[in-house]
Formats: structure tokens, sequence, C-alpha cells
């Protein structure tokens, strides 16, 4: 496909130029596996987080948006969410008993405070970075938010696969989190055509749960949930 821009001004001057140059865009696709403990199957594989940070003259735009994540069941839903930097998140509360948000992130911690049933909280995660997310009533709740500065992103399906459309052909670096594996990052050239095929393994058989402290630092209350 070719587009034709006649330039005013320039005698009886055209130019055809191929849309490709003006503006490549393309789609990045592939496959994640988590390497798990012998006898273990991954069952939460939605939880990765796929993103493309570019390098050099790349530029993407990168506009904060208004999300949510639903405290129901005593759970976080969904309990892993990637955001751009500057967008807001809002908890709302469907449970019939009391709930809090916390994160003690370096980057930006927070506190909602205790609300009830129906009632919503939120949060603007004005910096980049990675936020576990806490309940000061209920010890086992734990979400992430990943708020990165790219618009490049994705989380893998439940069978691993995933893809992220509209990329400029150029450098990038890419980034595969899970919250119970190392990050994985690695150098990506993203070529007119697209990139398809790609494979990350990340290593899962290392992890080991550990409760994390309430939002005062302290063990929770005989380690169970109160109300």
């Amino acid at each position: 496909m070719s587009i034709r821009v006649f330039i005013f001004g320039v005698s009886a001057a055209m130019l055809v130029v191929s849309s490709s140059s003006l503006a490549a865009q393309t789609a990045v696709s592939g496959q994640i596996v988590i390497q798990e403990r012998p006898g273990e199957k991954t069952e939460d594989m939605i939880n990765t987080v796929i993103y493309l940070e570019p390098v050099g003259g790349v530029k993407g735009k990168a506009s904060a948006s208004n999300t949510s994540i639903t405290l129901q069941a005593r759970q976080f839903a969904p309990r892993v969410r990637i955001v751009t930097e500057g967008s807001k998140i809002e908890f709302p509360n469907q449970d019939p008993f009391t709930h809090n948000v916390f994160s003690k992130a370096s980057q930006g911690p927070f506190d909602t405070e205790s609300f009830g049933k129906g009632k919503t909280r939120d949060n603007t995660f004005k910096s980049a970075g990675i936020y576990p997310i806490y309940c000061n009533v209920h010890p086992r709740m734990t979400a992430f938010v990943i708020a990165v500065k790219t618009p490049f992103f994705t989380q893998a399906a439940s069978n691993g696969k995933f893809s992220i459309d509209r990329v400029p052909a150029g450098k990038y670096t890419v980034h595969i989190w899970h919250d119970r594996a190392s990050e994985r990052t690695a150098d990506l050239v993203v070529p007119a055509t697209g990139l398809d095929g790609l494979k990350y393994d990340l290593d899962a058989r290392g992890f080991k749960y550990v409760q994390h402290k309430n939002k005062f630092g302290k063990d929770y209350a005989n380690g169970g949930d109160i109300y």
C-alpha cells in the first residue's frame, strides 16, 4: 500500500511514500513457560506481565487511565493489574464486611484505612514500579499493581500465550514478571514485519510463601482473618 502526499508550493511535486515508513506498527507475540517443582502445574499463568520498554528513539504515548480491583470473597480480583504510570485504581468493597487496602512500596506507599460494604476507595499510582497490595484486616489477601512508563504491555493468557499490538518498529527491553519468579529481561529488536514465536521461561521452583506483615509491620493477630 502507498500513500500519495502532495506538497503545495512545489510545482507539480508529488511524493509516493510507503505507509509502513510513516508509522510502522505491528504485533509482538509469543509464549511464556513457568518451570514448576516436579508434579506441580502452573495455575496462575494469567498473573504473568509482559511489557516493552522503548530504547533510543522509539516513542510511545503512555496515557494514564482509570480501572479497578474488586474486593470480594476476601480476595483481590484481579490479583495482578498492570497500568501506566499516573493511572488511578478504584477498590470497591463487595463483601459484607470491612476491608482495608495498603501498600508499603517505596515509590508510593498508601493506606485507604478501613471501609465497609458498598464503599469504594482509590489510589493514583504516580510512579512506575511494583506495588504489593494487602488488606490489613485479612492476612491472606494479596495483589500486585505494576505501573509502567510504556503503553506496550499485556498479561499472558491461561495457556501462556501473549500478544502486544501496535508496537512501532525499533529497539526495546522486554520485561517478563510473575510474583513467584525472578523478573526476566531481554533485548528485543522489533522489525516492521512484527515478531512472533518468542518464548520466555520463568523459574518458580524456588518460590516459598512467606506471610506478609500488617500495615504496622507486625504479625496479624493469631495469623487469621478478623472482621
